[in-house]
């Protein structure tokens, strides 16, 4: 193989860019996971996370898993067989959340959507005041759509189940959202968060969560789908003491510790959100300037972090992203499912400053002449200015 000088740009909507000093934790001796190192190691990622989400109240589970994991240890731990689950069809990842329900034996209630726009408040409403009978026992959501770019108003969302005062229980995925985009676990009333580590926590693939409410311990208490490996139970309580029933992923862990560290203490969490905003609004208006579509419709709904762009006529997303590769060594996320072909995706998520933006947003302008695609060369100059518009001059010194 050709050597490529620079780093690769991983510019998909996650596993993201992970940054070198969480790369140098994860590269600490393993240490005994039943020793008393590991114990305040255990304490540490379990509080940190539990700011992330913004809970007090409730349980955090970390499992040694993919965010798949975690959708499954959502439904196991409170469902029984045969439950109905009330879904609402955002995108890819919520047609495979809704397909796992099925075949985990639950009834799955899947409300169609466009891919366009998120999970409809309104919709969902209608559908709870009509299950008189309380079959409906839980309502799920994603958060942030990675396949589309599309974020449902879960606040909203909540209202809408509280409106109807119907008792379900409230899940929400928010493997492509935390630590990028706002997220109130306790404010809007959710039962079981489902988080993984790939993305916003700017961490390699291989941690996922559960933020798991009063509600959703006492629903586990009498379900009855079969689980073993996520079960609650055991995991919290030996969270407790800062432990794990199996093999934890040590090394991960350690990651976790510095990224919660660099979001948390050094950055903070609303700056995270601010920037991960800026990022978003900035790669919109190179979007529109290149004449190209957003793919979602409403602006409600964009994502912080990330951005699918809609294909003119003719023109194949994936000869593009091809293209893109091998001339800038730049990876953009591909069309999922149905999108195939027809949207690419602009991850602007994690360790991400404004120069890496201006970067990614540069190679997808040149990667467009190149394809051939008919877009404006503006997008870039369009980006630049607002990110300069929003800069902060360094104050001068006072003699």
């Amino acid at each position: 193989m050709t050597r490529k000088a620079g780093r690769h740009f991983l510019q998909i909507p996650g596993p993201t860019n992970v940054p070198d000093r969480v790369l140098r934790a994860i590269d600490f001796p393993t240490m005994d996971h039943r020793g008393p190192e590991f114990a305040t190691l255990g304490k540490e990622v379990l509080a940190g996370m539990k700011r992330v989400f913004k809970s007090t109240k409730s349980e955090v589970v970390i499992y040694p898993a993919s965010g798949t994991g975690a959708w499954e240890a959502a439904l196991v731990n409170t469902l029984s067989p045969g439950d109905r689950v009330l879904m609402y069809e955002t995108g890819h990842f919520a047609t495979l959340w809704q397909k796992m329900a099925a075949k985990l034996g639950l009834e799955v209630d899947f409300i169609a959507g466009d891919w366009r726009r998120g999970a409809d408040p309104e919709a969902i409403e209608r559908k709870l005041r009509a299950d008189t009978g309380k079959r409906i026992k839980a309502v799920c959501a994603v958060h942030n759509e990675t396949s589309t770019g599309v974020a449902s108003r879960i606040g909203e969302v909540r209202k809408a189940i509280d409106a109807a005062e119907h008792p379900a229980l409230f899940m929400v995925d928010t493997i492509s959202s935390l630590a990028s985009i706002d997220y109130r676990h306790d404010e809007w009333g959710v039962d079981v968060t489902v988080a993984g580590s790939q993305k916003g926590l700017m961490l390699p693939p291989g941690l996922s969560f559960n933020c798991v409410s009063p509600k959703a311990l006492a629903a586990a208490k009498t379900a009855k789908l079969p689980k073993s490996y996520f079960a609650w139970d055991e995991m919290i309580a030996n969270g407790k003491t800062g432990y794990f029933p199996y093999t934890p992923a040590t090394n991960l862990l350690y990651g976790l510790r510095e990224a919660l560290q660099m979001l948390l203490e050094e950055e903070g969490l609303d700056a995270v959100f601010a920037r991960h905003q800026r990022h978003a609004e900035a790669t919109r208006r190179a979007v529109r300037a290149w004449g190209l579509e957003i793919f979602a419709l409403d602006p409600r709904e964009y994502s912080a972090s990330l951005t699918a762009v809609l294909m003119p006529a003719g023109h194949d997303a994936d000869r593009l992203r091809k293209i893109i590769l091998e001339a800038f060594d730049m990876s953009l996320g591909t069309g999922l499912t149905k999108m195939s072909g027809k949207v690419f995706r602009i991850g602007h998520l994690g360790d991400f400053n404004d120069l890496t933006l201006m970067g990614t947003l540069t190679g997808v302008e040149m990667g467009l002449g190149l394809a051939g695609v008919p877009a404006k060369k503006e997008g870039v100059q369009a980006a630049m200015d607002y990110l300069a518009s929003c800069a902060q001059a360094p104050a001068r010194k006072v003699a």
